[in-house]
């Protein structure tokens, strides 16, 4: 395998780890399915057209449908990452088969859970001389689970995303789309406090020695607020307060096409996945509003015998 695949392999399992918080066993599938689609591409894996991935894919007849199915979602997520981080100007994935697979359901906090995390949060800017890490924490939550911006949005968003008064913001997306982003009452209130501790000469919100802080050290700084309230870290990430944000948003009677438009996604179908949660809603919604509702069988036609 060339040093190039190598280095752009670990960069990808890096941002899994650090902005999905994918598990260990499925950062080693990842690993060993990218490794093996260098070796058959000739070590040229990073520069691999739709062309070479076709024949890739040819040499996966004999493996079962999960087994290739798992070796797609691999090259596709590694392909995107690509795209999405400039180290190519295309994806190829056009070339990889499409097995029919059941998408998974994404993992999710219950309310419950965020409201201990916002517990903590809380305990620690209660205290007589709040650090400063608190309050970037409660901007860098209110910001994840208020608005569902993705990690590599967050952590590069600049010193003069949020201003005032103004209650969304625009950012730049996948696929360099721009999107309206409401901001609530309370994320622009943390943000300001927040604001005090940032220099005026810093060019991110949330600044680092090398830019703005890494969607690592964000990972691990919500790792950290997760053991304090009790909950287990592997279980929460950024990934997950998006998730979140979305999940809750729907079941409060948000429209479908408006939280694809906040989420920023391309395709509705991403954003249907959600809906998974509102299917109790959805019930009592049929029962409670539906014009035949409060209308009954029970009632007895003239002339004729009670229905049993």
């Amino acid at each position: 395998m060339s040093t190039t695949d190598l280095s752009l392999i670990d960069r990808f399992l890096e941002m899994m780890a650090a902005e999905r918080g994918v598990a260990r066993n499925t950062i080693l599938a990842y690993q060993s399915d990218l490794v093996s689609a260098s070796h058959l591409t000739g070590g040229r894996l990073g520069d691999a057209d739709a062309n070479m991935l076709a024949q890739l894919a040819g040499q996966w007849s004999d493996l079962a449908s999960s087994s290739v199915a798992r070796k797609v979602s691999a090259l596709r997520r590694f392909f995107s990452f690509l795209h999405d981080e400039g180290l190519r100007g295309d994806n190829p994935s056009s070339g990889l088969p499409k097995p029919a697979r059941a998408r998974g359901l994404p993992k999710i906090l219950d309310k419950d859970q965020v409201d201990l995390l916002f517990q903590t949060i809380e305990a620690e800017l209660a205290d007589a001389r709040p650090s400063a890490a608190a309050f970037r924490l409660s901007a860098l939550v209110e910001l994840l689970y208020g608005s569902g911006l993705r990690a590599s949005e967050l952590v590069s968003l600049p010193r003069t995303a949020i201003v005032g008064d103004r209650p969304f913001i625009i950012l730049t997306g996948k696929g360099d789309k721009e999107r309206l982003v409401p901001i609530s009452d309370r994320a622009r209130h943390a943000v300001g406090k927040w604001l005090e501790f940032v220099p005026r000469e810093a060019r991110y919100l949330f600044p680092s020695r090398g830019g703005h802080i890494s969607r690592i050290r964000l990972y691990q700084i919500i790792k950290s607020l997760a053991a304090k309230s009790g909950l287990d870290p592997e279980k929460l990430s950024p990934h997950v307060l998006r998730h979140a944000f979305a999940t809750h948003l729907l079941a409060g009677g948000a429209n479908l096409r408006a939280l694809q438009a906040m989420l920023g996604h391309a395709d509705i179908a991403t954003t249907q996945i959600y809906t998974h949660v509102d299917a109790s809603r959805l019930v009592e919604l049929v029962n409670k509003r539906h014009p035949m509702a409060n209308r009954t069988l029970t009632r007895t036609p003239t002339g004729s015998n009670p229905l049993p």
